[in-house]
């Protein structure tokens, strides 16, 4: 990996000094110390680290479902730490999809009606719903099993669909919580092509990951330890002119040589699990996702 510079363009994401700690008195742990990144637009920028190192928190309090102890979270230049809960809910709607480990689907509704879900909530009507959810999914090679209930389909198969719904709306920031966390290498490898495929079109990912063979998809890596950013870099494959890079071993090395990309990389291997990192009490449900619940 080289070692990056300041991104440019026009940020989409921007979080100043970003901190979040949980409990009270001596049990208060600090999940988040001071964090600071800026997203362009169209940008693909991976978080990776071990579970417990902040990376869900992170992607929490940039999605608005949690707020900071201090800190700003910038989306489109708006500020959302401080906004309402009914505003933030809105933004949450109308500006931000969201992927996670656990694909949260509807049950009881079918695939095109999972995706035509957050469409209708943010006021697009019944039938452009229902096209633009009929659209993704052929996107992600669904087309088939729009009738189909999520009961029957693969983890996989779950993780498209949740994909699909994210990136439906357009939103100008999509957010992604371990999304091949739960699947076997293959259907890990299909995802993170439909993500690459999304980000071909134009789409701004923010994706958390302890996956290294996963975050060199993206266009740079963030490296998460301890609630803190110890290094930033950019995958050799992902140089201007260079090809995009092959699926590697999660324990590839980070190159680099300096001592921060060491303890980074070394990071990636150190009691990371296949299940969603810790971060906090807050739960990823659905109706909270869409504003339908209480906050």
């Amino acid at each position: 990996m080289d070692t990056t510079t300041a991104p440019t363009g026009t940020p989409i994401l921007a979080i100043t000094e970003l901190a979040r700690s949980y409990g009270r008195g001596e049990r208060a742990r600090a999940a988040l110390r001071g964090i600071s990144l800026t997203v362009t637009a169209g940008e693909w920028v991976a978080v990776v680290g071990p579970s417990g190192c902040g990376k869900s928190t992170l992607l929490h309090l940039v999605g608005g479902l949690d707020t900071p102890d201090s800190g700003s979270v910038r989306i489109g230049g708006e500020e959302i730490t401080t906004m309402s809960p009914a505003r933030r809910a809105l933004l949450r709607r109308r500006r931000v999809g969201f992927v996670f480990q656990s694909y949260n689907l509807v049950p009881h509704l079918n695939v095109s009606a999972n995706v035509e879900l957050g469409l209708r909530v943010a006021g697009t009507g019944r039938r452009a719903a229902r096209a633009r959810a009929s659209e993704v999914l052929g996107a992600v090679g669904l087309e088939d099993l729009a009738q189909a209930l999520p009961a029957t389909l693969s983890g996989g198969q779950q993780q498209r669909v949740a994909i699909a719904r994210a990136v439906a709306g357009r939103p100008d920031l999509v957010l992604a919580d371990e999304p091949t966390g739960a699947l076997d290498t293959a259907a890990s490898r299909r995802i993170v092509e439909l993500l690459r495929d999304e980000h071909r079109r134009g789409q701004t990912l923010v994706m958390v990951t302890h996956d290294y063979a996963v975050a060199a998809a993206a266009d740079r890596v963030v490296f998460l330890r301890d609630g803190q950013i110890v290094d930033e870099r950019r995958p050799a494959g992902r140089r201007a002119g260079a090809e995009e890079p092959e699926s590697s071993d999660a324990t590839a090395g980070t190159g680099g040589g300096d001592a921060a990309s060491a303890t980074a990389g070394a990071s990636l291997d150190e009691g990371a699990t296949a299940s969603s990192p810790g971060g906090g009490s807050q739960g990823n449900d659905l109706a909270d996702l869409l504003g339908l619940g209480s906050w």
